[in-house]
Order: structure tokens, then sequence, then C-alpha cells
């Protein structure tokens, strides 16, 4: 089997042009409705889990409360800040909202050859799909950061553009573990089509199958969306509010909807790849009609509910952590760990392709396995000593007198070293109370100055 394959789209494009636009539109009207759905469910979820009272007036059981938000932030005053870069300050919040929405073009609702029936006219329950429909879901989610950085910059003030500083170190690390995660998809599906990945998931999804992968992507799914613990660009603790410090109104309402998008559309790209897509779950897989006609519809939408409440559970349970811990998880924790598995992969894959038995892979794995554990071990027996060498060095170096003039020049001092004394002049107080000591006969410095025993004998 050949590592990669040109996927069949032949079934794109030649639906008529009202078919396209009733399909935009219902992609555009999902999109809408699941993030009505999610931030009611969020709010519901987080007083369940809280144990505390949550949305119940607005509509049955409060279930319109996010429709009344929305109408309540349309109908506020819209505030300009003065020294704000008004075109791009208004320009921000749309290119933040319009390239979150143009991700789910590429997602099936549906199989490819098995279409189903609207008005007559036969289609696919997917808008369209490319041979690198995942590239293109990446750079639209790269488009969309624009839109953050631009509010913070133009917005003129310090608290902004420190969250879109934030927001820019955080799409850069957390997207190359993302995309790591999602070679090691490419590799096992052949294919960077989105319709071919959910084929290619036909017996094992790829949780299942690519573990490691699948809880990378997670972890990097969260901190994509700026979702919490990981809300770092408008972290209200440090920041004020980030790059929304200075947005009010309609387009304060456009930032949290297209960070409500990004949430779903991560969470669409998560089914697709990891949960067999469309495809049904394990008992009712095994009904010959779950995954035709509008059943896989069905099954997409309860995989997606299910992992937007991964979401809200992880609100609901974690604290966000700190800046650093947040780079560190990324760069030295799930970059490393998706590099070695991508290698693992790879490796595996081409001595399926050279026709290994399946226990020469098991052993040369567990081998490489081994050889990389003695490696951790060996590289870690080293850096503990040298650790304990400069450990050792810098308690040697707190312990002796510190002189700042050692080098030739002078240096501050170490954390735990202080400076010697500063030599000073004795004050004139000082001087003149030495001066009578010395005149005094057979007296010491300051033996009876100031004392009536001492005028008395003066006087005598």
């Amino acid at each position: 089997m050949a590592l990669a394959q040109e996927p069949d789209l032949s079934m794109f494009g030649n639906d008529p042009f009202w078919l396209i636009l009733l399909k935009a539109v219902f992609c555009f009207a999902f999109l809408l409705v699941t993030v009505l759905i999610c931030i009611v469910m969020e709010r519901k979820v987080l007083g369940w889990m809280q144990l505390r009272i949550g949305p119940n007036r607005h509509g049955p059981w409060g279930m319109l409360q996010s429709l009344a938000d929305g109408i309540k932030l349309m109908l506020k005053e819209d505030v300009v800040v003065k020294g704000a870069d008004k075109v791009l300050y208004i320009l921000a919040p749309m290119l933040a909202t319009i390239p979150a929405l143009m991700a789910i073009a590429v997602i099936p609702f549906g199989p490819k050859d098995d279409p189903v029936s609207i008005f007559g006219t036969e289609t696919v329950l997917q808008l369209t799909d490319l041979p690198v429909a995942l590239l293109y879901v990446l750079a639209t989610a790269a488009i969309a950061v624009y839109g953050t950085v631009l509010a913070g910059w133009s917005s003129g003030s310090t608290y902004p553009l420190l969250g879109g500083v934030r927001a820019t170190a955080q799409i850069i690390s957390y997207e190359v573990a993302m995309g790591l995660s999602f070679a090691a998809v490419f590799l096992y599906s052949g294919s960077m089509s989105t319709s071919a990945i959910v084929e290619a998931q036909d017996d094992r999804w790829f949780m299942i199958l690519l573990p490691v992968s699948f809880l990378i992507y997670m972890v990097s799914m969260v901190g994509e969306a700026h979702r919490p613990p990981f809300d770092m660009p408008e972290s209200e603790g440090d920041l004020v509010g980030g790059y929304l410090t200075e947005y009010s109104s309609i387009k304060f309402a456009f930032f949290m909807m297209s960070e409500y998008i990004h949430t779903v559309t991560v969470s669409a790209l998560m089914v697709t790849l990891f949960l067999g897509g469309w495809r049904a779950p394990a008992p009712l897989s095994f009904w010959e009609g779950a995954n035709s006609g509008w059943w896989p519809m069905l099954w997409f939408t309860v995989k997606l509910v299910a992992v937007i409440f991964f979401f809200v559970w992880i609100r609901a349970s974690l604290p966000r952590v700190r800046y650093d811990q947040f780079m560190v998880l990324g760069w030295k924790v799930l970059i490393p760990i998706a590099l070695v598995w991508l290698m693992l992969v790879a490796t595996v894959r081409a001595m399926e392709n050279e026709d290994y038995a399946f226990g020469d892979i098991v052993m040369w794995v567990l081998g490489g396995g081994l050889v990389l554990l003695l490696l951790s071990f060996v590289v870690d027996v080293f850096r503990d000593r040298a650790e304990q060498r400069r450990d050792e060095t810098e308690t040697e170096a707190r312990e002796a007198p510190f002189d700042p003039m050692a080098g030739g020049y002078p240096v501050p001092p170490l954390p735990g070293q202080t400076l010697p004394p500063v030599p000073r002049r004795p004050s004139r107080a000082e001087r003149a109370t030495a001066s009578v000591a010395a005149d005094a006969p057979g007296g010491t410095a300051g033996s009876t100055e100031g004392s009536p025993e001492g005028r008395e004998g003066d006087d005598g």
C-alpha cells in the first residue's frame, strides 16, 4: 500500500448553483446554531458542575439566554477609543470571525459515495473537499489570529497589546504540535482530504490507532481556541481583558462569536480526524443502514457535542496556568513528544509497505523504544551530575568572600552573596569625638564625654 494516494473527488463540484448556495447557508446556520447551543450548554453545565444556578430566566429552562445576550450586546453603546487606529480597530473583529467560518466548508457530514436527495437532486453531505483540505483548515486558523493581533495593536493601549502578543506566541507554539499530530494521520490515511481520512477509519478510529497524536491534538486544540485553562490572551487576572479590553457592543460580540466558532471548528476537526467522522459508534455500527442516508449527520452531531462538552468540563475543572508553564508545555513537552511519535509512525508505515511481518515490526518498535529509554536515562544521569557540580560550585561561591573586582571590572553579586562594606570617611561628629578623646590626658575616646562625673572632674 502506498504512503500517499490521490483521493477521488469527482463527486464534488457537480452540484447546481442553487444547491451549492443552499449547502453554504446550511453550514453557516449550523455553525451559528451550534454556537448558541454551545454557550447555553456551557453556562448550564458549569452551573451544574459548580453547584450553582445557571441561566433560568429567558425562555424555557433559560435556553434563550444566548439570544438575549446577543440582542443586549447589539443595543449597547459602541465606543471607539480616541487613540486607536480606527480602520484596523474596526477591521479586526471581522478578520477574526470570517476565517473561523470558512473551515467548516471541508468538514464531511456524510459519506461521499452515498449521496442523499435534496429536492430531487443527489448530492454529498459536504460542501466541498480538497486534496489538501487539512492545510486549508490550518491556513484559515492561522489567518484568524491576525484579527486578535490587530485588535491588540490597533487599540493603542498596553494591555490589549500584551494580549495580542500572547495570542501570537500561543498560536505559533501550539500550531506546530497540532501540525505534527496531523502528519501522523496523513501517514496512515495516505491523504490530506477530509473525506478520505474518514474513509480510512473504516475498521479502526485513529483515536485508537494513533493515541499519542490524539492526546497531543486534544491539548493543542484547547490552546488554539484560546479556551480555559489556556485563555492567556484575555486573562482578566493580569491583562484586564487582554485584546478585548477596549472593545464593546457588536465588535465585542464578534470576538466572542469567533472564539466559540473556532471551538466548534476544532471540535469538528477532532471528530473528523480521530473519532471516525460521520461513522456510527461501536454498537450502532453493526446495523447495516447506520452509515447511509441522513443518519451519518446525526452521529457526527452527537460526537461534536461530546467534544464541546469536553471543553466545558476542563473549564469547570482546571485553573488557568501561568504563561511560562504554558510555553514550556508547548515547546518542551508537546513538540518533542510529537516529533518522536511521528518518527515512530513513519518507521512503522515504511516497514508495513516493505511487507515486514507484524511480529518483526513489534520487535523493532520495542527495541527502538528501549534504546530511546536507555539514551534518555544516560542523558538524565549526566545532566544530574552536571547540575550537582553546578550547585556545589554555586555553594562554594556563596560561602567564599565576594570580591566584585576579582575579574578586573565590577560585577553584581549572585543570590546569596553580599557586597563588602564600602569604606567611608568618618563623619564630622566622629572626628570631633576622636580629637577630644585624644586631647584628654590618659583618657580613652568617649570615656568622659558628656557624663556629669567627667564634667565635675574637669571643673576641679
